[in-house]
C-alpha cells in the first residue's frame, strides 16, 4: 500500500475533530469538495470506509474514528518534533552566497534578525561571479537570479518579481518629464545582463520600436541602481530592489506601466545540503521576512535608532 498523502491525512483529522466538512474546510483553506476529494482519495488509499452519509451531512465509519484517533496522534508528534526544532538545536557554519544587488538593497538590511535567532550560526555571506553562478562547492545555500532552471538542485522561488523604468528625479528633470514610453527613444538607457527586460516592457507598453541599444549593460542589479540613482540612466527596477530607494525619493517611476518578470530570486542548494536544520531554518526565516508586510524588521530598526537617539538626545 503506498503512504497517503499529508493533506488527506489533515483533512481527515479536521473533519474528526469539527464533525464537519465545511469547518474543516475552513480550517485548511480548502474547498468542501476539496475536501471530500480528500478523504475519497485517502479511502482508495486504505481499501476501507472512512465516512458514510447522514442526510446532507457524513459521519465518520467506525473504522474511520479509529485511523481518524491514530492520525491525530501522529500529526500531534509531527508538530512537537518541530517545536524542538528551535534556535539551540540550529548551529553550526552557514555559507550563502547572494547577489550584490540582493545583498545590498535587502539581505543585508535584514540579516541581524536571523542572527538574533540563532546566535549559534557562524554565517558567512559571499557573492557570486554572476546572480545566476551556483557553482561554487563550498557554499551551503545560493539565492540565485534567474527563471529557477538549475537541473539537479533543491529549488525554491522565494520572490515575484514586477518590473519597471525607474531614474533620478535629476534626470527625469533634465529629460524634461517623461509622458509617454514613445519619448524613450534617444534616452540613456541602463541594462540588467542583456537587454530582454527593456524588449519585454517596451513591448508591454506599446512602444516596441524604441531601439534598447545602446546602453550599458552591468553584471549585477547593485551596479545598474547605484548608476541610476547618480543619473548615467533610466533602468528597469523592480519591487525588491528599487523600493528602498523610490521610497526615499533617490528614484522615480515615470511611467505607471508594471510587468511581471519571468526571472525572480530562487533558493537553491544540493538536496544534501538542503537537508541541513541550518539551512532549513534559513530557507523558512527569508521566505518569512519576504512574505511579511511591507513594515520591515530594517525599518522598525531605523525607527528604534532615531528613538535612541533622541532619548540620548533628551538627557
Amino acid at each position: 500500500m503506498r503512504l497517503p498523502s499529508m493533506t488527506a491525512l489533515r483533512a481527515l483529522d479536521a473533519v474528526a475533530r469539527s464533525g464537519s466538512v465545511s469547518d474543516a474546510a475552513s480550517e485548511l483553506n480548502l474547498t468542501p469538495s476539496a475536501i471530500s476529494h480528500q478523504l475519497k482519495s485517502l479511502e482508495q488509499t486504505l481499501g476501507f470506509a472512512l465516512t458514510e452519509r447522514i442526510g446532507r451531512g457524513i459521519r465518520l465509519t467506525f473504522q474511520g474514528e479509529r485511523y481518524a484517533r491514530d492520525i491525530h496522534h501522529l500529526l500531534a508528534n509531527i508538530l512537537e518534533a518541530g517545536q524542538r526544532f528551535d534556535g539551540q538545536l540550529v548551529s553550526g557554519r552557514l555559507c550563502i552566497s547572494s547577489p550584490a544587488g540582493f545583498s545590498t538593497y535587502w539581505l543585508c538590511l535584514h540579516i541581524a534578525a536571523f542572527q538574533d535567532l540563532y546566535p549559534q550560526v557562524e554565517l558567512h555571506l559571499i557573492s557570486p561571479r554572476t546572480p545566476g553562478d551556483t557553482s561554487d562547492s563550498n557554499t551551503d545555500l545560493f539565492i540565485a537570479y534567474g527563471m529557477g532552471d538549475w537541473p539537479n538542485q533543491h529549488v525554491q522561488q522565494i520572490v515575484t518579481l514586477r518590473f519597471f523604468p525607474v531614474c533620478s528625479p535629476r534626470l527625469a528633470n533634465a529629460l524634461g518629464g517623461l509622458k509617454s514610453p514613445q519619448e524613450l527613444s534617444g534616452c540613456p538607457l541602463l541594462h540588467m545582463l542583456d537587454h530582454s527586460d527593456w524588449r519585454v516592457w517596451l513591448a508591454a507598453a506599446n512602444a516596441p520600436h524604441v531601439e534598447v541599444r545602446p546602453g550599458i549593460v552591468f553584471s549585477d542589479a547593485h551596479f545598474v541602481q547605484s548608476a541610476c540613482i547618480a543619473g548615467q540612466g533610466i533602468a528597469i527596477g523592480d519591487n525588491l530592489i528599487s523600493g528602498e530607494a523610490l521610497s526615499r525619493g533617490l528614484l522615480v517611476k515615470p511611467f505607471a506601466t508594471e510587468i511581471e518578470s519571468n526571472r525572480g530570486y530562487y533558493l537553491v542548494a544540493d538536496p544534501q545540503k538542503a537537508e541541513r536544520p541550518v539551512v532549513r531554518a534559513f530557507c523558512e526565516w527569508i521566505k518569512t521576512q519576504l512574505s511579511a508586510p511591507s513594515r520591515t524588521a530594517h525599518h522598525v530598526r531605523r525607527t528604534l535608532n532615531r528613538e535612541t537617539f533622541a532619548n540620548r538626545s533628551d538627557g
